[in-house]
Parts: C-alpha cells; structure tokens; sequence
C-alpha cells in the first residue's frame, strides 16, 4: 500500500486545499466580483492595502530582531519594552510594537489583516477630490500606500504607548484604532471582520498544530480580564474614532446610518472586553467592576453614534420654549405675556449665543474628547514617575543594571507611585513574587507571582535591552505542613550560580507528637527539623530521603517525600515535600 512520508504535512496542506478550492467556488459564484475588484482597484494600488502588509512586516521585524524572536520565537525579551515611564523613551517608542510572545504577536497581527485593509480602503491610495489632489509627493499612490499610511500607524502605535497607563506591551491599542476608524465608515462589516479574523486566527492554528491532544490537569489560572489592557484599548478606539470622523467631515464622506453605527460600536465593544474594568487589589487579588464597565460601553456607541449621525441643529432648539427659557431665552415683558428676548436675533452676549449654536454633533465630539483627555490624563500622571524609591529587600542578583529578587508583602513599586483612594480602592497595595527593578530604566515589576512560583516551582524571567539578553531562573524548594503553611526557599539562578535570596518564617505541623511542636524552617541551604515548646527546642537537619533522625525520643523518617514521626509505637505523618506542577 502507498505510505504517506512522516515528513509530509498531510492535514496542513488538506486544510490549505479546501479552503483554497471553497473560497474560489464562492468566488465564482460572485455575481459582483468583477465590480469588487474594480472597486479595490480604484481606491488602493493594484488592490492590495499595501500600508497594512509594511506594517505588519514591521512589527514582526520588530518581535523577530528587537526582541530576539528569532533565535528564542516562544520566549522574547518582554521587560525592557514595555512603556514603563516617559524617563525611559526606548520603552515608550518600542512598546506598541513589542509583543509578550507569540500567540500574542499573532493575535494583534491577524487583527491587523482584517481590519487594517478597511480603513485602508476608506482613506484611499488616489486622492479623492480637488483639495486631496495637488501636485507634490503626497498625490502619489506609492507614497501614500508605503509610506504615508505606515507612518499614520507608527504614529498611532506612539500615541496609544505615551497615553496608556503602563507599563503596556502590544499592537492591541493600533488594532483598536483600525478598529474604531472602521466602525465609522462601515459598522456592520467592522463587525463582520471581527468573525473574520477569528477563521483566519483558526486556520492559523489549525496548519500549525492539526492535532491537539489534551487531559485534564491542575492549573494556575489568573482572571482573564486582569491581562487586558482596557485603558490602552479605550484611547485606541477613541483615537480611531476621532480620526474618522475627521476625515468625514473633511472630505463631505457620507454619514452612516445611525443605527448601523450604534449596534456595530457596541458589538465590537460587548465582544472586545471593552466593558470589563478592573481593578487590581494587590497580591494575585483584582475586582471587576462589570455593571459599571458595561454602562461605559452603553455610553461609548451612543457618544459615537451622535457624534457620526446627529444634524446641526442647536441642541437648545431641540428641547423647545422650556430650556430656552431656562437659558435666558424667554423673558417677560411684564404683562403676563412671555415674549422671545430680542437678543436672539442680535445675537445676545457672547456665552448664551456660543451655547445656543452647539448642535448635538459637537457636544457628543467635545465629551468624546473630554473622555479621551481624561484617560490620557490619568496615564501622563502614572506615566511621569512610574518607579518608587525604596530599594529592594533582601538579597538580590545584579544583571547589567537589573536587580532581580524574591519578596513578600511589599508595596507595589509601580502602582503606588500616585497614591489615590476611592470607590473602596487605593493605589497603595501589595505583592509577593519574583520582582525586577532598573533605575536607570525606570522600572518596577513583579514579573513572576508568589502563587506562580508556589504552583510552578520553577520559572524563569527575561531581561535585556536592545541586542542582548540574560535570563534570570527563579527556583523555589519547601516543605507543606499538615494542618498548616509551608515552609520555602527561594533561589535565583544566572550562568549557573545560584544565589539564595528569600527564607520563608517556620511553620509548624498542626498535629503535637509526644507533647512536642514540630516545626520546620527554612535556611539558605537547607531546611531543619525543630521540636520543642516556645524557647525549649532542639533541632536537626530535616533526613534525606529514606533516612531517620531522632529528637526527644520522636522519630522522624523521610519515606519518599513524606516525613512521618513516630512516637511510643504511634506513626503520624507532619510534613510533605512540595510537589510542583
């Protein structure tokens, strides 16, 4: 019988020919795609968005060269681009084109080619009218498609870096943008290409890893929601937004329809995550404030909506005789008859005449940028000092200017830089974990979490800069006690040394054996076995493996992991070596 090679990838190129042959019978069934064609080919050169493939070359260049993606794809350099603070420029200029890894480059770039080439088309390689039209360099298609568009998006992806609050990493905040021009010019298909790109995120699975085989297993799972960037998504979509309405009002585009525009703004929103607002509490603790989230998204389509679709009409004029009276409008002339103020013909003074002309379109613009001002406030405040002062605790191991260490139940460098209490929260809090600090970076970062590490006992963090990278291993060791805490150490690993940079407090077995506590502590090369009560204790190494020691007439014997004391021929089992996942 005919054997297929091991070499061949069989499914990858079953799935590439089907999808190839159904897409080209839809093809073909197309009654209008001679005119589709003739459209892209009117509005972008050769009817390719060229803008969107040199952007998207260039951030992969970025992951592959800047990050050191190529050699390591699954395992870039991340700390060092992230935006940490407006004192540190290389982290502000990379971040928005730096990625945390590789699901999440390919996720912001398979965004990209489904919703780039929208706001492409929109905008246009030919110029579209007299005013667009002249005679210099930027009526040419070549210059507008490989370089002008590109540059917009590199100015974009800078924006949302230098008014996001960091320290954010990703291309997320430009998608939104697409995004956010996109919903303006053609809502539902926005939308449209939101289930787009969620086949072609399938397909990319699907000729990378054809088969999956998957059992149930313990896992460290944090929420969800508390890896988004929703503040730096926000001020994506809002600059998105405002750009295209812009350019609409500029060029006399046509408006869309309201309805169209107000379901495909809060579409995207509900299922971008938009709506979930958190809040983190310290530790591996966050809130999420759902109903409030969800209110804002009700609240951005509607903004949106009026600021595309609401006439220019004054906003006083809409609400008839009641508010102009209530403006100063309608004044009496002592007769009992109420008669309109001869101002409004001359134009009364000047604040009640600028009120009066605000129509409904400029009120929703001036409170959709009164929204993006606000968050790009909040992020310019966190943004110029980012680091506390305070030096790390403990010892710690020493990477080309990186202070890496181990800590617990110190206060968070990054977030309680702006000390703010509301709502029940403050930006006073805690954390626990592997934490990384460079002055002259101006960062603070718990890169690896107390309960990471706990479930994990092995991991490792990245830093660098621009050619070069050290990787810093984080190993912890303990023992679990019954009926109570662990008993850990923490060690950090470069280049093969070891350096012990955190003991846990003792802990002590809920059981009492022959009248005696048993507690086991923690040292920078061992653990040690201590019985007694309060100051009358002895103690001993904790045994090796299948090995006994004897305190106060108790035996303890190490049975594979299990250390068991044994006392007046009664056997309990005090303390477990952890097991990590």
């Amino acid at each position: 019988m005919f054997a297929v090679p091991p070499w061949l990838p069989l499914s990858q190129l079953a799935v590439v020919g089907v999808a190839v042959v159904c897409l080209y019978v839809a093809w073909r069934l197309d009654g209008r795609r001679t005119h589709r064609v003739a459209a892209l080919r009117s509005r972008l050169l050769y009817g390719v968005p060229w803008g969107t493939l040199v952007s998207i070359l260039f951030v992969l260049l970025v992951y592959l060269f800047v990050q050191g993606g190529f050699d390591y794809w699954y395992r870039p350099v991340v700390v060092p681009f992230r935006a940490w603070s407006y004192f540190y420029p290389t982290g502000m200029l990379a971040a928005a084109f730096s990625h945390s890894g590789a699901g999440h480059l390919v996720g912001n770039l398979l965004g990209t080619l489904t919703l780039a080439p929208l706001v492409e088309y929109a905008w246009g390689h030919y110029p579209r009218d007299e005013r667009e039209a002249t005679a210099d360099w930027r009526s040419d298609p070549r210059i507008r498609a490989f370089l002008v568009f590109p540059a917009a998006v590199l100015v974009v992806g800078v924006l949302t870096a230098l008014f996001s609050v960091g320290p954010i990493i990703g291309f997320s905040g430009v998608v939104f943008a697409f995004a956010g021009f996109a919903l303006v010019y053609y809502p539902l298909t926005t939308v449209l290409a939101l289930s787009a790109s969620r086949v072609v995120n399938l397909l990319y699975d699907a000729l990378f890893d054809p088969t999956t085989v998957a059992s149930s297993r313990e896992a460290f799972v944090s929420p969800w929601w508390a890896q988004i960037a929703i503040q730096g998504h926000a001020i994506g979509l809002l600059t998105g937004v405002l750009v295209a309405l812009w350019l609409v009002e500029r060029r006399g585009d046509d408006h869309p329809d309201a309805l169209r525009l107000w379901s495909g703004v809060l579409l995207y929103s509900v299922s971008q995550s938009l709506w979930a607002v958190y809040w983190y509490r310290g530790g591996d603790s966050y809130v999420l404030f759902r109903a409030v989230g969800l209110a804002l998204v009700f609240l951005l389509a509607t903004l949106v909506t009026a600021a595309a679709s609401a006439g220019d009409r004054s906003l006083l004029d809409r609400f008839g005789a009641e508010v102009r009276e209530r403006a100063g409008d309608i004044r009496s002339d002592g007769s009992g008859r109420r008669v309109r103020d001869s101002r409004d013909d001359c134009g009364g003074d000047g604040d009640r005449g600028g009120l009066r002309a605000v129509t409904g379109k400029q009120a929703a613009v001036a409170l959709l940028l009164v929204g993006a001002a606000a968050m790009a406030g909040s992020a310019v405040a966190v943004n110029m000092v980012t680091t506390a002062d305070e030096e790390l605790p403990g010892e710690s191991v020493q990477v080309r200017g990186y202070e890496v260490t181990y800590a617990e139940d110190v206060t968070n460098g990054m977030v309680s830089v702006v000390d703010v209490d509301g709502f029940g929260e403050s930006t006073s809090v805690t954390t626990s974990g592997v934490v990384v600090r460079n002055p002259d970076r101006t960062l603070w970062s718990r890169e690896i979490s107390k309960g990471r590490l706990a479930f994990d006992g092995r991991s490792a963090v990245r830093v660098g800069g621009v050619g070069w990278r050290e990787t810093v291993v984080a190993n912890r060791t303990g023992w679990s006690l019954v009926g109570s805490n662990a008993s850990y150490r923490v060690t950090l690993a470069v280049d093969g040394n070891e350096t012990p940079v955190y003991t846990s407090p003792p802990a002590t077995a809920e059981p009492v054996v022959a009248g005696q506590n048993v507690s086991i502590a923690a040292e920078n090369e061992s653990f040690r076995l201590v019985v007694g009560r309060e100051n009358d204790t002895v103690s001993a190494p904790v045994p090796r493996r299948n090995e006994s020691v004897t305190l106060r007439e108790i035996q303890f014997t190490n049975r594979e992991g299990k250390l068991y004391a044994t006392a007046n021929g009664t056997k309990v089992r005090v303390a477990a070596k952890e097991r990590y996942k």
